[in-house]
């Protein structure tokens, strides 16, 4: 698995899945969670409302999928990442379980390409040079037969070098 880092929008990346850093709710909200809802449309809350008809709120560490709506992928898998409460609420295991059963997802849909956004950096707190080494080592640990390229979009210049420098 080809694993990539790129500065820039992932409502913009052309893979056949991207990642979105929700909320439980899986209604939309800011950041990257509100950029991916604005962009693709209402496919996406419309499937996303099904999906908590169905099973309720998404748990934190947990991952769903949807269409990708007017978004260039497409699904959009929707995991929630956990709020950074110092490190001993079990965040980290956590946060890896966001990355792993997004990729387990992303299997079971036979999907070959995948985006992901620096999950729980942005308003839940997460010291970004932490998050990017529980992300790295998800991704990297994880093998695949089916996944074949990968991609860190960074939005910002901090979390572009931080994932750059464990390469």
């Amino acid at each position: 698995m080809k694993i990539q880092i790129l500065k820039g929008d992932i409502t913009k990346i052309e893979t056949e899945a991207i990642v979105n850093a929700a909320n439980s709710s899986l209604l939309g909200g800011g950041g990257v969670d509100g950029a991916i809802h604005r962009a693709g449309g209402i496919a996406i809350l419309d499937d996303c409302m099904k999906i908590r008809s169905r099973q309720g709120k998404c748990e934190v560490g947990e991952a769903v999928i949807t269409t990708a709506g007017n978004l260039p992928s497409n699904y959009v898998i929707h995991t929630v990442g956990p709020v950074w409460n110092g490190g001993t609420k079990g965040e980290p295991e956590k946060l890896h379980a966001c990355y792993v059963n997004s990729l387990k997802l992303a299997e079971e849909h036979n999907i070959k390409s995948l985006a992901f956004p620096n999950i729980s950096t942005g308003i839940y707190g997460y010291p970004k040079d932490l998050a990017a080494k529980v992300a790295w080592e998800a991704v990297n640990g994880y093998h695949s037969e089916i996944i074949e390229k990968v991609i860190f979009v960074c939005f910002d210049d901090e979390n572009y070098h931080l994932y750059s420098s464990l390469k």
